[in-house]
């Protein structure tokens, strides 16, 4: 899925009737600060939001004093620890949000549903179905990986801009885990070009001998997330492949559909 970039104050929703202006207009000037990479000056938010500058001003300082942003010795400001706890709260319930998607994905495929996330340089697995067969593939809720042996991790990188793939790439390394594992990045490009030629992304054998996964990201999503199946390379063949990717891509739009209605609600 496309990664966040800086927002224009054409992207940005119009203050909704009833609303509160000024919650609306923090929490904007929160996400806009996401998008930019989590720091930023008050001139840059002023630039990008339209806002003036006092009123962005007695905006942050409120939020500073919460927690929710920091300002640092240079003056610009950053995201606060206290949004820490928020974001993991939101990414359990998000995790149990997806369960009935991946609960349909199992019956359907027969092999195991994961969600995954993209939390920072890591994947982590939020959510889990796992398959009836008795050979079957178990992967620990809140475990991490690292993105380039995963199927996951190219669905959710697919769209990321080359340059910030290989700024990744070098903070964590590229070890691996199999023969079959990418540790190029040369070769990880190559493979996020076919995710975006093709719509879904193969783990072939790269975490795991004996394991193939298919993944697709979460169109929309309001944080970088992906749905996968995973399942012994017996079962989950080229052939399977053709039957299982549009059930996974359905699943997705209808987890995406169900997020942004549950958002607008109130």
């Amino acid at each position: 899925m496309p990664p966040s970039h800086a927002s224009t104050s054409d992207s940005k929703p119009a203050a909704s009737s009833g609303g509160v202006q000024s919650l609306e207009r923090a929490f904007d000037l929160l996400e806009r600060m996401a998008d930019a990479g989590g720091e930023v000056g008050l001139s840059e938010l002023s630039a990008s939001s339209g806002l003036p500058l006092p009123t962005i001003h007695r905006l942050m300082r409120t939020l500073v004093l919460c927690g929710y942003v920091r300002q640092q010795p240079n003056r610009r400001y950053s995201l606060g620890p206290r949004l820490i706890r928020l974001g993991e709260s939101a990414a359990r319930l998000l995790g149990t949000w997806a369960r009935p998607y991946l609960a349909r994905l199992v019956e359907e495929t027969g092999e195991t549903a994961n969600m995954a996330l993209l939390d920072g340089d890591e994947i982590v697995y939020v959510a889990q179905v796992p398959s009836k067969h008795s050979m079957r593939m178990f992967t620990e809720v809140g475990r991490r990986v690292l993105p380039h042996s995963t199927g996951v991790g190219k669905a959710l990188l697919a769209h990321t801009p080359p340059d910030e793939v290989r700024a990744l790439l070098a903070r964590t390394g590229m070890p691996a885990a199999t023969e079959k594992t990418i540790t190029t990045p040369d070769g990880f490009l190559e493979a996020l070009e076919q995710v975006r030629r093709v719509g879904y992304a193969v783990d072939d054998n790269e975490q795991e001998i004996g394991v193939r996964c298919l993944a697709v990201s979460v169109p929309d999503s309001p944080t970088s997330a992906a749905l996968s199946i995973s399942g012994p390379a017996g079962r989950v063949t080229e052939a399977a492949t053709e039957r299982i990717v549009p059930i996974l891509q359905q699943a997705a739009r209808e987890l995406s559909d169900a997020l942004a209605s549950s958002g607008a609600a109130g």
